[in-house]
């Protein structure tokens, strides 16, 4: 390489071009103008050159069940956890699903919707085989045993719960709640916020379910294979533990 001696061969008047032994004077405009691309890939000592979009995942596609209940504060606890959330109304709108969400609201009113829009049916053949997650309302059609009073449900996971159980809204409330072991290794350590609107009680769990989290000794995040059920809102918590749990069963 040319050492730089504080002045230019041209400042004596002496060309390099056609000079015995010199090479001709460098013109860096015509190097610039036409850059050359060299490849990593296939070059000894070099790994292949990374292409930041092809290092991006496909976000999986979650359906949120959109006949009544809050299913807007599911979708952005969706999207914040990294998926993308849609919106469902009818059976076709689960065929391009990896997931789907059942919201809280009353699950008598949502009953008579399902029905009438032809979507029981639909949804536990979907249940078959894809995961499920469903809040308040969405655990009690989920449940396979429901009680006061007694009504149709999917039957999609071994629990036996009481609707209505922690008595009218007036006593709703927001209480923190400390997850078992095998939830804070599968998400973060750590309590979390659990809203409580009508909530119901989860009064039995079946020997294929576990409990994930208790509230005052009683369960109230449960999952059971690819399905998971809270009687709690943690679309409304800013925590996204819950969702990014359901989140993993896509895969």
């Amino acid at each position: 390489m040319e050492k730089d001696f504080g002045f230019q061969m041209s400042d004596v008047g002496v060309s390099r071009d056609n000079q015995p032994g010199l090479s001709p004077t460098r013109n860096p405009k015509s190097e610039i103008r036409n850059p050359k691309t060299v490849s990593r890939d296939n070059q000894p000592g070099l790994s292949p050159a990374r292409n930041p979009k092809s290092e991006i995942r496909n976000p999986k596609t979650v359906g949120i069940l959109s006949l009544q209940g809050d299913f807007d504060a599911h979708a952005k606890a969706v999207e914040r956890a990294g998926a993308t959330a849609v919106q469902v109304r009818a059976a076709a709108d689960l065929e391009a699903l990896d997931g789907l969400i059942i919201p809280g609201g009353e699950s008598t009113t949502m009953l008579k919707l399902l029905h009438a829009e032809n979507l029981m049916e639909p949804l536990r053949e979907f249940g078959r085989r894809r995961p499920i997650f469903g809040t308040c309302a969405g655990a009690i059609l989920l449940a396979n045993e429901v009680s006061s009073p007694a009504q149709e449900s999917l039957g999609l996971i071994d629990i036996g719960i009481e609707r209505n159980a922690y008595g009218r809204q007036l006593d709703s409330r927001i209480a923190n709640v400390t997850p078992e072991t095998e939830f804070a290794s599968r998400t973060s350590p750590g309590d979390m916020e659990a809203v409580f609107i009508r909530a119901p009680i989860i009064r039995r769990v079946g020997g294929d379910a576990k409990v994930l989290v208790h509230y005052k000794g009683d369960p109230v995040l449960v999952e059971q294979g690819r399905h998971i059920v809270a009687t709690f809102h943690p679309e409304l918590s800013t925590d996204p533990r819950v969702h990014e749990l359901f989140l993993q069963k896509l895969a």
